[in-house]
């Protein structure tokens, strides 16, 4: 077990972010999901990474295939590295690596050492969210760069663009 929160403040705060990390659960399933929605979601991480010139490195997978990646400038083999695990983590326990770690704290423990799992291979940070259609993982869309909850916002940002692309096709 980590050292447990015990400021009333930090601790709300952190429910909070837990409590919008599942609503963001909730919201972000498809209704379908293809290549070709794998390669324009992808592509919009990359737009939103060069646009704020993050160095970073992307990657979505379906099932253990990785259908897109793209290393930007700046990225080096160790965000690659981060990825995989993150992959591994949102793979293993159906939530974004994020919520993962955020629970986790929340509820006392250390991930690396409660979770009974390798911490070489798995990584509760923000950065990786499970891709669904409807309750059904499918795959995995995943950030590797910066700070865990600004990799975390980039994912959500723009898979709330794919969702809203497909609401709009749907709707045609």
């Amino acid at each position: 077990m980590s050292d447990p929160i015990t400021d009333p403040a930090k601790r709300a705060a952190l429910a909070a972010l837990v409590a919008e990390l599942e609503a963001e659960d909730r919201e972000l399933r498809f209704t379908s999901f293809s290549y070709d929605d794998a390669w324009a979601l992808g592509n919009d991480i990359v737009a939103l990474s060069q646009e704020a010139k993050h160095p970073a490195s992307i990657g979505i997978f379906f099932g253990e295939q990785r259908v897109f990646h793209a290393a930007l400038v700046g990225a080096a083999v160790n965000n690659d590295l981060w990825l995989e695990r993150k992959v591994r983590t949102v793979r293993r326990f159906n939530e974004s690596s994020y919520l993962v770690g955020r629970r986790a704290l929340l509820n006392g423990q250390n991930f690396d050492t409660d979770a009974k799992v390798d911490p070489l291979l798995y990584a509760a940070h923000g950065g990786a969210f499970p891709l669904r259609i409807g309750d059904v993982q499918i795959g995995v869309v995943a950030f590797s760069g910066l700070p865990q909850d600004v990799d975390h916002a980039i994912l959500v940002e723009a898979l709330r663009r794919a969702l809203s692309r497909h609401t709009t096709e749907t709707q045609e």
